[in-house]
């Protein structure tokens, strides 16, 4: 099982998950070109794709699906309430709506010889919805956009081998930044994204020694930085009420131009 972070940004996110004959995109935020290209990087070509999982409606999700729909007839899956919104987004373009298959949060479905386990995240979205990815034994999951956690966010988050998960904002940088009281006000809410400290303090509750690789994912271009985000993280895992250090895992940052290294369980 592999994954690799195509790109993961507030501009666009586009993430692999596959197994040796299976092949899922979760999102596809960026351009057709660049998720090609990406794909080439692991020895893969648009056409072998099997199926792609949208979180939610949002363009920075759904940028390359209508050219991706139209050139490949790639199954598309979503909440139903996200595969209408998408419906009513003209730059996708025209593309056969039979290839949309509805999905439910906690009612698991397969993609090939993948599980896919959607789950409820609390985002400015309809309906939105994270990923668990499951291959036999091992596990991985694609959680973003999420204004907050809770319990039930981190039950499913449990027992991870990888995992990417939103570092989104540097609470401090937003609130001095640029942007208007309305936005700020939104990022910063339930229904926003996930700061670096609750990024840090969410893996606190979910930590184990097998788990083998964490992406921070999702960075604002405007209110993060990689090593704000990384240290921010780091500091919350070390000081946290766990038995871990952050030393103890492997921890890097996606970034939102190039690929991530490729993430094997």
């Amino acid at each position: 099982m592999r994954l690799v972070s195509i790109a993961s940004g507030s501009s666009g996110n586009c993430i692999y998950v596959g197994s040796d004959t299976t092949h899922i995109l979760v999102d596809a935020g960026i351009s057709n070109k660049r998720i090609q290209q990406g794909l080439n990087e692991i020895g893969l070509k648009g056409s072998e794709l099997t199926g792609i999982v949208i979180t939610h409606e949002h363009s920075d999700h759904t940028k390359g699906l209508g050219v991706l729909a139209r050139k490949y007839g790639v199954p598309i899956y979503g909440t139903r309430e996200t595969l209408d919104e998408i419906s009513k987004q003209k730059y996708l373009g025209e593309y056969p709506r039979e290839l949309f298959h509805a999905v439910s949060p906690d009612v698991d479905f397969c993609v090939g010889d993948l599980e896919v386990k959607p789950f409820s995240i609390d985002h400015d979205a309809s309906n939105p919805v994270a990923y668990r990815i499951q291959h036999g034994h091992k596990s991985v999951a694609v959680a973003t956009d999420m204004g907050h956690y809770d319990q039930y966010i981190i039950e499913h988050l449990q027992g991870l081998d990888a995992l990417l998960l939103e570092s989104n904002h540097d609470v401090n940088m937003l609130q001095a930044g640029p942007y208007p009281y309305y936005l700020k006000r939104r990022i910063l809410g339930d229904h926003g994204h996930l700061s670096n400290e609750n990024a840090g303090r969410l893996l606190c509750c979910i930590l184990h020694e097998n788990l083998k690789k964490i992406l921070l994912g999702h960075l604002s271009k405007e209110n993060n930085y990689e090593e704000l985000a990384y240290e921010t993280v780091r500091l919350e895992i070390t000081e946290g009420d766990n038995p871990f250090k952050a030393s103890d895992f492997s921890i890097s940052v996606a970034k939102r131009d190039q690929m991530s290294e490729i993430i094997t369980i």
